[in-house]
């Protein structure tokens, strides 16, 4: 298959100097390999995207030099896709209903903690389905809940197989992990495949998207880095191909702080009023 790979920001605000390393990391690679380079709008959370940020992600992604495929796929016009791939787990018997609050789950972690995750700490949740007529009960009542990926049943599903997940890692990990690396599904828990309020959560809308658009090289920050044990699980669990992992180093200011939205670090549009070139910015 042709090289290919993707940008996939969320329009939740402005893009800063990580976001343009990370694109301009994958948009050269794309380009170094004779490739397509495929930008994704991550428009899923409906509560924090905005028309503004997204028209401003074309308008500095132009300006880096950048060129992408077209049409650009944006999540929130393809919610019937993911919730046909969120069935086919349902119907295996490996997705649950989860009525758990946020402060539920937070209080079960720290009552029997598992591991690396979710919690304040990095604990996980690991849950089970409820019996029959309670969850009759619940829903009746109108409850909201969430679906999760139960890891105890992608187990018995996978078998053996299960210990031979494993990804390709052509860049490195935060600690410096490269080249064949065992999956580990299991840090990352029981996790949320999508809630009431949004209809698929991160983990199962990006797999498929990358099926979909024949993504074989996923070129992100290290940050991300983690996700990847969980969503080898999905690819294998929905029968989708498996992209090569280049995690690339992730941008710092003068604090050492990696450049991060929450933290207003500077972004491309402020850089441009400025007087900043793509050239400058670049070196």
């Amino acid at each position: 298959m042709p090289f290919a790979t993707r940008f996939a920001p969320s329009p939740t605000g402005y893009l800063h100097r990580g976001h343009a390393f990370s694109a301009l990391t994958a948009f050269e690679a794309a380009r170094a390999a004779g490739g397509r380079f495929v930008l994704r709008i991550e428009d899923i959370d409906a509560t924090r995207c905005r028309p503004e940020f997204e028209a401003a992600i074309y308008e500095d992604l132009a300006w880096l030099g950048l060129e992408w495929e077209t049409p650009v796929r944006r999540q929130s016009e393809h919610f019937s896709d993911y919730r046909a791939a969120l069935d086919r787990l349902i119907a295996e018997g490996l997705a649950y209903r989860c009525f758990k609050t946020r402060r539920e789950i937070l209080d079960e972690i720290a009552r029997a903690p598992h591991g690396p995750g979710e919690g304040p700490d990095g604990q996980v949740y690991r849950g089970a389905p409820l019996p029959p007529d309670e969850e009759a009960r619940l829903l009746a009542e109108s409850k909201p809940y969430a679906w999760r990926l139960s890891l105890d049943r992608a187990r018995e599903r996978l078998g053996e197989a299960w210990d031979r997940l494993n990804f390709v890692e052509e860049g490195s990990g935060p600690d410096g992990e490269t080249g064949l690396i065992r999956a580990q599904p299991e840090i990352a828990g029981d996790v949320v495949l999508a809630r009431k309020d949004v209809g698929v959560a991160y983990h199962l809308a990006v797999v498929f998207d990358d099926a979909l658009q024949g993504i074989t090289h996923v070129i992100r920050g290290q940050d991300l880095f983690e996700a990847t044990h969980i969503q080898r699980l999905l690819q294998t669990l929905l029968d989708l191909p498996e992209p090569t992992y280049r995690h690339h180093r992730l941008l710092t200011g003068p604090d050492g702080k990696r450049f991060a939205k929450r933290d207003q670090a500077e972004t491309l549009r402020e850089l441009r009023a400025r007087g900043v070139t793509p050239a400058a910015l670049k070196a």
